[in-house]
């Protein structure tokens, strides 16, 4: 018969060492020293891990901080979060501001708020409703874009992508201050559609070009559309 794991629970000014528990919780200003592994892990205020955590369910509140890595099935962070290494994750949702200086890798990845990617994204399923950069590869199978403001990845791979402007009805100034771009060197994929989108290449099987585009070039298997008021430099078939 197996131990019973006791609670970790840090209130206001107070620190402590690593290990394994069953729950987590720090708040206040709560410090852990070293690595976490728990069933929950649950951070308010300005708490602040200096090792890796590994948990079943991890909810990031505040100003949370982790300085290494972060792995856990179900991932929420709100706030201005901190993490220092790679997450790996199955469900990882970010609101508010968060700042990754690793990659992230998993299965679905819910962006709503502002994301800030060191390495590379690679992930089942990718869909965005904030703003992001990301400093190395994005990777899913399935990319959906909903552009609130000036999103930016080094290289874009995928099996289907689209890329949508928020409509902002009659609120053209906002539009004007904020523009909703998303900016990329290469866009890769098989069924891709693309408004608001700045790239040197954009290559695919059915490559559709909405509003609001400059691409170098296009390259296309099958079907090219291009919409009126888009620059589109060149295109060929291949």
């Amino acid at each position: 018969m197996g131990v019973e794991k006791k609670d970790l629970i840090i209130n206001g000014f107070g620190s402590s060492s690593g290990g394994s528990f069953d729950e987590v919780s720090v708040n206040g200003k709560g410090t852990v020293v070293g690595d976490i592994e728990c069933n929950k892990y649950d951070c308010n205020g300005l708490g602040n891990v200096s090792g890796n955590v590994t948990a079943d369910r991890v909810q990031i509140n505040g100003k949370g901080k982790i300085n290494g890595n972060l792995v856990g099935r179900d991932i929420t962070v709100d706030g201005h979060s901190t993490l220092g290494g790679d997450v790996t994750y199955e469900s990882f949702r970010i609101s508010g501001s968060c700042s990754i200086g690793g990659m992230v890798k998993g299965e679905r990845l819910k962006i709503n708020g502002k994301a800030t990617i060191g390495g590379d994204c690679e992930t089942e399923e990718f869909v965005s409703e904030g703003i992001f950069k990301i400093g190395g590869l994005l990777n899913a199978e399935d990319i959906d874009i909903t552009l609130y403001g000036e999103c930016m990845a080094k290289e874009i791979g995928g099996q289907s992508i689209r890329v949508r402007q928020k409509s902002y009805g009659l609120i053209k100034i906002f539009k004007t201050l904020f523009p909703s771009r998303l900016v990329a060197t290469v866009i890769e994929g098989d069924d891709i559609y693309l408004e608001g989108v700045r790239a040197k290449i954009v290559r695919g099987n059915n490559v559709v070009i909405g509003k609001d585009c400059e691409i170098d070039l296009v390259e296309y298997f099958e079907d090219f559309t291009n919409t009126k008021g888009s620059k589109v430099k060149e295109h060929t078939k291949l």
